[in-house]
């Protein structure tokens, strides 16, 4: 995959493409079948295929106050952009001046002078424009009027209903990270620097790494222990994975993100490192004393090995 990022003032370098626009948080299977048509037909006219994208949540531009859940950053998404074989992706720096365009004018403006788009895929659901009340019945008559083929995707359905990265985070905000993977086609992770932490695992034979998310706005699962598989410097060991608040040691509001990496001793200390999250195993809970938390964690892993054990299979 070619990226041509027009914030850093990239040149759009074929002239024509059949492109489709979108945020594409996730990048799901959702996503991944559209991409999949739009390469199809792309195929058919023997022309690039391209994925227009932005490099900010477009509602953070509008409200600078705006906390979005992402469930991937910027440059993952350039990474599983890329893995669905397409042949461009083209950043664009979402504007204010860009949101006031109507969606006849973003269309012309924006997708055919600009980034000589001849044939628009656009998503079975998708809007775009100022007030955002049209839908496909009016693009495609928009696209007849200035020459561009404007074409409506197919949608991807599971037994549950639609995928949406709506949808995505819900499951992972419910702890339901095997929910979350089957939609997004991929185990969702969390990458940071490993950071100071309380040293208290090391007391009771289960060392932590702490880690602080690369990403701010980066969806965090639901209170739990989890099963991981961890990234580390270029290698991968099994791991129980804590996001909690520690109410067994003290009454703290910070959520902690920590893991015990199996079968590793080492400074981890202001390295990174990434969690892909294979299975829930319990809620954070509260208990009478460390004795029988310590004892919970005995538990905890066994099941962690069991669970990675059989995801291995």
């Amino acid at each position: 995959m070619e990226h041509i990022d027009l914030t850093k003032n990239h040149k759009v370098t074929k002239s024509a493409y059949v492109a489709t626009v979108g945020f594409f948080d996730g990048v799901h299977i959702g996503h991944r079948y559209l991409i999949s048509q739009l390469k199809k037909e792309a195929a058919i006219q023997k022309l690039p295929s391209a994925v227009i994208t932005f490099p900010v949540h477009p509602r953070k531009v509008l409200q600078a106050d705006f906390q979005p859940a992402l469930l991937c950053g910027y440059e993952e998404k350039l990474e599983l952009l890329a893995s669905t074989g397409v042949d461009y992706c083209i950043t664009l720096p979402f504007t204010a001046a860009l949101s006031n365009l109507s969606a006849r004018a973003f269309m012309e403006d924006v997708l055919q002078r600009q980034l000589h788009v001849s044939t628009l895929l656009v998503g079975y659901d998708h809007r775009f424009g100022h007030n955002r009340q049209e839908g496909y019945s009016d693009y495609a008559r928009y696209g007849k009027e200035m020459g561009m083929t404007v074409l409506r995707a197919a949608e991807w359905q599971t037994d549950g209903g639609n995928v949406s990265s709506t949808r995505i985070r819900k499951l992972l905000k419910e702890g339901d990270v095997m929910g979350a993977s089957n939609l997004l086609s991929y185990h969702y992770t969390l990458s940071g620097k490993i950071v100071e932490g309380y040293r208290v695992g090391r007391t009771i034979g289960f060392p932590t790494a702490n880690i602080r998310s690369w990403e701010r706005y980066k969806v965090v699962p639901a209170l739990g222990v989890y099963a991981v598989w961890v990234h580390l410097r270029d290698e991968k060991y099994e791991g129980m994975l804590y996001i909690g608040t520690r109410p067994t040691l003290h009454a703290d509001p910070e959520i902690s993100v920590e893991v015990n990496i199996f079968n590793f001793n080492g400074d981890l200390y202001n390295q990174s490192l990434t969690v892909e999250f294979i299975d829930f195993i319990r809620p954070d809970q509260k208990f009478e004393t460390m004795e029988l938390l310590v004892e919970q964690i005995h538990k905890d892993k066994k099941e962690v090995q069991q669970r990675l054990r059989k995801a291995r299979l």
